[in-house]
């Protein structure tokens, strides 16, 4: 068998194992044809068949919103199931606390502070997604949900490399979950515009327009799953669910699993938006199951960003950011940290939990191994699949960096285990040793100089207003 290429991690004898079947199922039909003994014969080794990849994105969904970090109240028995069947990531962060240059982190492999990103502001034309990428490796490429990437026709989807788009373009657009339409692009019958749904019309609650992406992504699955007839060619899907918010108006969205739960209104929502969820996973990993894709599928689920401050609900109410300090928007770890579950039956061994720093800018070059080929160059990300499959990672990240620009001007900063916090453009430097204190309640700037000085100068000087 001939070696991976250079950089490239060696799969485990499980995952090589359909290719040494379809070495024996091959071999008696070549010695058939030759004169050679059987003994003498070099089979040349198979060509490994690339993974199906399905990124699922969830939208303000905090550290602590799961079952399998430690929520007690919300139930997501699925994604539990998913984090037991593979890998969970403990210090996974986001690329952003704002939304927009966060997705575009998962997009490019880039830190948001090398991309023109801003709310709803579209990607650099010339930028480089993860589609694209994979589109030119011989995937076939979907989103199904939020873009809020840009939403004028020199910036849809379809410009960046996915072959196929359902969903909503711009972030304002996601937060209607009764929408009377949704943008679709469908290359088998050229359609590119807005599809109606009359019956959300005249303000109606009828169609829930999570569970119809949950629908669109299965069919997705059916249509292109990888055989004979497209050359078993694999593809990438990417599922991002729109805000996981509570609107007083919802509750047509009520789950009946809290039907009996004697919770406030808002919190109840809130509750079912998440199990909503965390049913349409379900029904992704079932179709894969069904399709019999799951052995050769990577799903990778996460969060965009960290949950929102919600009116109405107590953020004691549910802990949605764990034990952390923060949200949404927020530099803290609480508006950083999110969940990561990778799974890869036969290849990820079940039931791992990984403290390994990564984040979303990681996705890229991870993708491009899992699908054999070298990442582009010039990336911030690394590939995280020595991790996944249980090897030491050569490379690993020095630092991170991210600021917030559209609330309060705020950066951070990462550095091994100690992290820099300045609130705003004048603020002293806070520092917090994060694996002792990842809740970053003791600032310990005062005692360690050299650290405040070293993320002092990755932040810069602040500017003042």
């Amino acid at each position: 068998m001939k070696k991976n290429r250079p950089g490239i991690p060696r799969l485990s004898a499980q995952c090589w194992l359909g290719l040494a079947i379809l070495a024996l199922v091959c071999g008696p039909t070549l010695a058939a044809t030759t004169n050679k003994p059987p003994s003498k014969i070099k089979m040349p080794a198979p060509a490994p068949r690339r993974p199906n990849l399905v990124l699922i994105l969830a939208d303000s969904l905090g550290y602590g919103d799961l079952g399998c970090y430690g929520q007690t109240l919300i139930k997501t028995p699925r994604l539990d199931q998913l984090a037991a069947q593979g890998i969970r990531f403990t210090s996974f962060y986001t690329g952003s606390p704002e939304d927009a240059p966060a997705r575009a982190a998962w997009m490019t492999g880039l830190e948001p502070v090398r991309l023109r990103t801003g709310f709803n502001q579209a990607l650099p034309p010339e930028s480089l997604t993860v589609a694209a990428f994979l589109k030119s490796h011989g995937y076939h490429t979907g989103l199904i949900g939020t873009w809020g990437l840009g939403d004028t026709g020199a910036s849809t989807p379809d410009k960046y490399g996915f072959d196929e788009f359902a969903g909503f373009l711009s972030l304002a657009h996601a937060r209607d979950y009764f929408t009377p339409r949704l943008w679709r692009h469908d290359p088998v019958t050229g359609f590119d515009g807005q599809i109606e749904f009359a019956e959300n019309e005249g303000g109606r609650h009828e169609r829930f327009m999570p569970d119809l992406l949950t629908t669109a992504a299965v069919n997705f699955i059916h249509g292109n799953k990888p055989e004979p007839l497209n050359h078993h060619r694999p593809f990438f899907l990417c599922v991002a669910y729109p805000l996981v918010v509570t609107i007083p108006n919802l509750a047509s969205a009520a789950h009946p699993r809290y039907a009996n739960d004697s919770w406030p209104p808002l919190p109840r929502i809130r509750a079912s938006l998440v199990s909503r969820l965390d049913d349409g996973v379900g029904q992704i990993l079932d179709a894969l199951e069904r399709e019999r894709l799951s052995t050769n599928t990577v799903v990778i689920f996460a969060s965009v960003n960290g949950p929102l401050r919600e009116t109405g609900i107590p953020p004691e109410f549910f802990k949605s950011a764990g034990p952390l300090r923060g949200g949404q928007g927020s530099v803290y770890e609480g508006g950083l940290r999110v969940p990561l579950l990778v799974r890869w039956p036969g290849c990820i061994p079940p039931g791992r939990t990984s403290d390994q720093p990564c984040a979303a800018w990681d996705f890229l070059p991870t993708a491009a191994e899992l699908a054999l080929t070298r990442p582009p160059e010039k990336l911030d990300g690394i590939s995280l699949l020595p991790v996944l499959l249980g090897k030491k990672p050569a490379r690993v990240h020095e630092e991170f960096h991210w600021k917030s620009v559209e609330n309060d001007p705020a950066q951070a900063a990462r550095v091994g285990d100690w992290k820099g916090v300045r609130t705003n453009t004048t603020a002293a430097l806070e520092l917090y040793q994060i694996h002792q204190d990842p809740a970053e309640r003791n600032n310990v700037a005062a005692k360690h100089p050299d650290q405040v000085r070293l993320v002092q100068r990755l932040l810069g000087t602040p500017t003042r207003p």
